[in-house]
């Protein structure tokens, strides 16, 4: 556990380091707004998620479950009302390119923790898929599933696309390299028939590819978050685009060959003049190395899925609502890290 009553020092999730003492406490005070003196009672952490674009979902999300296990020195307790998160612990989301970046930066040690696509994450885990020329990532390990994201391919209203086969010939944004995203898309596109040769790949994330939308730059993107997305809401409230729907039997074939995959829905009414459009979904998960140590994980795990913490996820973001504890575990393939393990079990939802 994060003891209270030790001396301070900056802490790295993994790896401790002393920094010079004076300097350290005058900057978490004057951040913090507490006294000195109320800070040197507690050891400081600091952990990073790391998220996707700003305009997506990962980046709110990350924030938001930053602020359901952070406890920053000064804070009132959990039991008078105040953080029920570690005692000690700062979190912040860090944007990053998405899926494939987050994984690295968990495997590097330049990330303590990161979002990821459940598909990204058992690809990445057994060596296959994207990560087919790699060493499995036998130490990659989960926290929890948290809640489902869907396939967004959005397209210009007047480019005269109605179904994914008129996207030959066009400009289409497959996100960047290192997202979880690009890699969807290229599957997509491919049990759809349509060759790389076949459309002009614009490697942009979600944030330029509104600009290049708007500025008629760009005729299509994909995006692969928890519905409601800033970058769509945002097009969607211009009234230029449309959902373009994936389905069929060729979606139907993705699933089945694809377990990570499955059927879904954005629901009318989620963006400004767009009816419900069926499309693909995935998972998100939290992703972690296995070297971190147990007790910690075992910590974060505990105060995400505190019960007075519910009401953060509730109304943090509508893809909080999603994020449950009796979901902690669906679809996960990837092995559990032993922190969050033993938290599971202890609520007997592992038994054996």
């Amino acid at each position: 556990m994060i003891e209270r009553n030790t001396p301070v020092y900056v802490r790295a999730i993994g790896t401790v380091f002393t920094k010079q003492i004076l300097p350290a406490l005058l900057v978490i005070s004057s951040l913090l707004l507490v006294p000195i003196g109320q800070s040197i009672a507690q050891d400081i952490s600091f952990f990073r998620i790391g998220t996707g674009s700003s305009s997506g979902t990962y980046y709110p999300i990350g924030t938001l479950i930053g602020s359901v296990i952070s406890s920053p020195p000064g804070s009132r307790a959990c039991e008078d009302g105040g953080s029920c998160g570690v005692p000690g612990l700062i979190v912040t989301g860090q944007t990053t390119r998405g899926s494939i970046a987050n994984i690295e930066g968990v495997l590097g040690g330049s990330l303590e923790t990161g979002l990821a696509q459940s598909d990204m994450v058992q690809a990445a885990y057994t060596g296959t898929g994207v990560y087919r020329l790699k060493k499995p990532a036998k130490d990659l390990r989960v926290i929890a599933n948290l809640y489902p994201e869907n396939i967004h391919l959005v397209v210009r209203r007047d480019a005269g696309i109605t179904n994914i086969s008129q996207l030959k010939g066009k400009r289409i944004s497959l996100d960047l390299p290192g997202s979880g995203t690009r890699e969807n898309a290229k599957l997509i596109l491919s049990a759809y028939g349509i060759a790389p040769l076949e459309y002009q790949a614009i490697p942009v994330n979600a944030d330029k590819a509104v600009g290049m939308m708007l500025n008629k730059e760009l005729d299509a993107f994909f995006f692969v978050a928890g519905y409601p997305v800033t970058a769509v809401s945002e097009l969607a409230n211009t009234g230029i685009i449309d959902l373009l729907p994936i389905n069929g039997k060729i979606a139907e074939k993705i699933v089945n060959d694809h377990s990570y995959y499955s059927l879904s829905e954005i629901p009318e009414g989620v963006y400004d003049g767009i009816a419900a459009t069926p499309s693909l979904a995935v998972s998100t998960q939290w992703v972690v190395n296995a070297n971190m140590e147990e007790d910690v994980v075992y910590d974060v795990t505990r105060a995400l899925w505190h019960p007075k913490n519910r009401v953060l996820l509730d109304n943090g973001h509508l893809k909080g609502k999603h994020i449950r504890l009796e979901t902690a575990l669906d679809g996960i393939a990837t092995p559990l890290h032993a922190g969050a393990e033993k938290y599971y079990r202890e609520n007997g939802m592992i038994k054996n």
